[in-house]
């Protein structure tokens, strides 16, 4: 747990889905970590990639109350993960438009398609690639769905992706149309996919910035404190 602890073994603080005033109407994820960084409470805090950020909200509302507290672990690790890097917005969609495009309805995967397409252009632009390069797992997504593939291909065709038209829409949108999908698929646990699909993220984004201290494991207790314990 990047080296915090709680005060009784197996024990993890309560997180709740939406927006609380404080930590003793209840706490989401990334107001838990807002509290962790030392900022004011929000769970809009400056420590964390606003993309990221949104994916953190977005799993924790959507993932089950029971599964929910199992998130907490990943708080301290989305404390410092920010960069004015568009490569990060980049990650992130790719991230979890892969993860979600297997199992999202049909309506979705050709969201997420176009979106793996157009982040794929911006980095083309970003790292001076040929046109319409694909990475390893970009290929891998769409080869899974090859109709959607097709629809985002021809839909794609002639459309130019700019970097402010990607970070303000299209990034936004996949996040959430990735998030939805995997809620609401026809899997037998949603629930880990959400985690998977969260954890991967993270770890995508911590690789483009540089390497950060552990938050005061002092504040991680009082934390818990505020907000209650489970035992998981």
């Amino acid at each position: 747990m990047s080296g915090l602890h709680n005060d009784a073994p197996g024990m993890l603080p309560v997180l709740s889905k939406g927006k609380h005033r404080n930590a003793r109407k209840g706490a989401c994820f990334m107001e838990f970590a807002s509290y962790l960084a030392g900022e004011r409470w929000s769970d809009h805090p400056s420590c964390t990639h606003p993309l990221l950020a949104a994916v953190a909200r977005l799993v924790n509302d959507a993932i089950s109350d029971e599964h929910r507290p199992r998130l907490a672990p990943l708080v301290p690790m989305v404390i410092g993960v920010d960069s004015d890097d568009p490569r990060m917005d980049v990650a992130i969609t790719l991230r979890v438009a892969a993860t979600a495009l297997p199992v999202a309805s049909a309506e979705r995967q050709r969201v997420l398609a176009v979106a793996i397409l157009s982040a794929e252009r911006i980095l083309d632009d970003l790292d001076h690639r040929p046109a319409g390069t694909l990475t390893d797992r970009s290929r891998e997504a769409l080869d899974r769905v090859p109709v959607a593939a097709q629809w985002a291909r021809d839909f794609a065709e002639g459309e130019q992706t700019t970097l402010k038209g990607f970070q303000r829409y299209a990034a936004p949108t996949a996040v959430r149309c990735a998030v939805e999908g995997v809620a609401n698929a026809c899997v037998s646990d949603p629930d880990a996919l959400l985690h998977q699909l969260l954890e991967l993220t993270i770890a995508d984004c911590s690789d483009l910035v540089e390497p950060r201290g552990h938050p005061d494991p002092a504040r991680w207790a009082d934390a818990c404190r505020l907000t209650g314990t489970v035992s998981v």
